[in-house]
């Protein structure tokens, strides 16, 4: 079955005859475009064979869609990264303002406190005399045999 062809001069034969197909003429009464039939081409083998067939069209392939240049989770990262760095830079700026303002508040502190107790200072070590507040008299006591002599 899936012998070998063998050239027809080998087993005596005759050469073959080629036939293409004719064209039908359109019929009168309807006026129809001719459709183009397709020749059937033979092909001599350099063994003596003739192949005889229909060409065949190349197969155009469908267009391919243009794609993009960059793809879109190429554009979506890039995009989240950008975002990242904003909210990175507003980050940073959050916390240095936070650091300004606890040191200002404990410059504040220690202001404070470094001026209160300037103020007591003075007050307990002021050389102004008495003013009004009560005077205790210590005298001598003596004391003899557990008995108080004042």
């Amino acid at each position: 079955m899936n012998e070998p062809t063998h050239t027809p001069a080998a087993h005596g034969m005759t050469a073959l005859e080629v036939h293409r197909p004719v064209p039908l003429a359109p019929s009168p009464l309807a006026p129809v475009q001719p459709v183009g039939v397709p020749s059937v081409a033979s092909v001599v083998l350099p063994d003596g064979r003739v192949v005889t067939g229909y060409a065949v069209a190349s197969a155009h392939p469908e267009p391919v869609t243009a794609k993009p240049a960059v793809s879109r989770a190429a554009v979506n990262v890039a995009l989240g990264g950008v975002g990242f760095l904003a909210v990175c830079g507003g980050l940073f700026l959050l916390t240095a303002f936070i650091t300004a303002l606890t040191a200002l508040i404990t410059q504040l502190v220690i202001l404070a406190a470094i001026l209160l107790g300037g103020w007591v200072v003075v007050r307990v070590f002021s050389a102004s005399g008495h003013r009004g507040g009560t005077t205790v008299h210590i005298r001598k006591a003596v004391i003899k045999r557990s008995h108080f002599h004042g």
